[in-house]
């Protein structure tokens, strides 16, 4: 069976150099991707199309040969399969109606309509077909908080108020609502696995907006619930988890939540993170601006994170997704140094 970098450093394994890829990484700074974007209509209607989804996975990976593949899709297709209208707004981002609340909550399906999300399984098995057996092929899923900051906001903010005010104001009708995105996330990531994915990722993006009680309920516990039940049906399944902005609670996160490495954002000081290191393989964490400015700025950063992080299971990754304008060459130099160290 041919090896995979990616998947080792997730079994505990040191490689070098370390496997890399990037949040993101199938997007509009490439012209290839913007061009099937053009073909699709819609963003949603690309996450939709199994053989455009599966020709922009792979894109990256025939231009930059990533260490993995992560499969084109979004982590609203939750809340859509769960009975919320979802559209993208060209230039404002994601709208989900109704938005819900406690009153309206039970509007909810309460089981996942599993046909809204066969497009992504069916292209995962279309991008396992075609990639390398050398690379891993990821699939994901937003936690149950990130996406119920969503769902109650209809769409993204800066401070997720009206989600915090939902928990505070009637906690027991937000654990009804993070339980069956909970379920829902279980239902979909078990199915990816199936489908073809040697690992996935757990994305909490807006983890960083809660108290340190508040992230132990809503981030740390339904996430670990998840975990724990995806490997009731796919035994030693791979996981990644990314509770962006958690800052020190990420010792918590790791103590509680049995993933396969954690993923770090770049404002996590690395003195700290290496001490995480010692428990569990990490992911991360360049800045992606420091991506978007380039030349020496960008040498600085990426050598001092494999000063930090190379003598222990490690895989190269931005502290989030890719910035749009970023130029292929910055990539390309990004590769170069890292693949070279």
């Amino acid at each position: 069976m041919t090896s995979k970098p990616l998947i080792d450093v997730l079994a505990g394994r040191e490689c070098s150099p370390p496997p890399i890829w990037m949040m993101r990484q199938a997007g509009r700074y490439l012209p290839e991707y913007r061009q099937i974007r053009e073909q699709a209509g819609s963003f949603l209607k690309l996450c939709l199309n199994p053989k455009l989804a599966a020709e922009v996975t792979l894109q990256p990976i025939r231009r930059f040969r990533f260490d993995a593949a992560i499969v084109f899709a979004d982590i609203l297709l939750i809340p859509s399969a769960l009975g919320q209208r979802l559209t993208f707004a060209e230039g404002e981002g994601p709208r989900l109606a109704p938005r819900i609340g406690p009153e309206n909550l039970e509007k909810l399906e309460g089981s996942v309509d599993i046909g809204v999300l066969t497009p992504v399984l069916e292209t995962i098995r279309l991008v396992r077909r075609e990639l390398d057996p050398a690379i891993a092929l990821l699939g994901f899923c937003g936690a149950p908080w990130t996406v119920a900051t969503y769902m109650a906001g209809g769409g993204g903010s800066a401070d997720q108020a009206a989600a915090r005010l939902f928990a505070y104001q009637d906690p027991q009708g937000f654990a009804r609502l993070i339980d069956r995105v909970a379920q829902a996330s279980v239902d979909y990531l078990v199915g990816q696995f199936r489908a073809g994915a040697d690992a996935v990722q757990i994305f909490d993006t807006w983890s960083g907006v809660l108290s340190p009680e508040e992230f132990d309920l809503w981030c740390v516990g339904p996430t670990a619930e998840i975990v724990a039940q995806v490997r009731d049906q796919i035994p030693g399944a791979r996981i990644i988890g990314f509770p962006r902005g958690a800052g020190t609670s990420l010792r918590r996160y790791v103590d509680q939540v049995p993933v396969d490495a954690i993923s770090l954002d770049w404002t996590v000081d690395r003195m700290f993170a290496r001490d995480i290191q010692s428990h569990v393989p990490i992911q991360g964490n360049l800045d992606p601006h420091a991506l978007l400015a380039g030349g020496p700025a960008l040498d600085r950063a990426i050598d001092a994170i494999l000063e930090a992080f190379s003598n222990g299971p490690f895989i190269f990754n931005l502290g989030h997704g890719i910035l749009a304008d970023t130029p292929i060459s910055h990539v390309e130099r990004m590769l170069a140094r890292v693949r070279g160290h």
